[in-house]
């Protein structure tokens, strides 16, 4: 990535059943493909190892993980805010992603994401 452009950064943090692991692999890289084709420069999963819980806050309690869960940590990187803000509905609206041919392999509401400028790429 060129240090002189600071990508827009889509952030990503969930509770997924640990048993659905494979599942959820499966279904990122599915989205990884449609994300990609819209012009996301790159789409990144990371599967929980060292998530420890807080007394105050942290992932698996901003998540409500349960004890067969694992916090799932995750970012798509676009070229621009604009280029995002075009391609999301399309992605959204990608028969490759509707819930019947793609459905999610955990719970969507318990789901932290945001839309974030980065500035420090280093």
């Amino acid at each position: 990535m060129s240090k002189l452009t600071h990508p827009y950064v889509d952030g990503f943090v969930a509770a997924v059943p640990s048993a659905n692991k494979d599942a959820f692999i499966e279904h990122a890289r599915a989205a990884a493909v449609v994300f990609k084709e819209h012009g996301a420069l790159r789409v990144v999963e990371c599967w929980g190892d060292d998530v420890p819980e807080g007394e105050v806050t942290s992932f698996p309690m901003a998540v409500k993980r349960k004890d067969d869960e694992s916090v799932i940590f995750s970012w798509i990187e676009w070229p621009s805010r604009a280029v995002r803000d075009e391609a999301m509905p399309k992605v959204m609206q990608d028969p490759r992603l509707q819930m019947d041919v793609n459905p999610m392999p955990f719970d969507g509401k318990r789901l932290i994401f945001g839309g974030f400028k980065s500035i420090i790429d280093e």
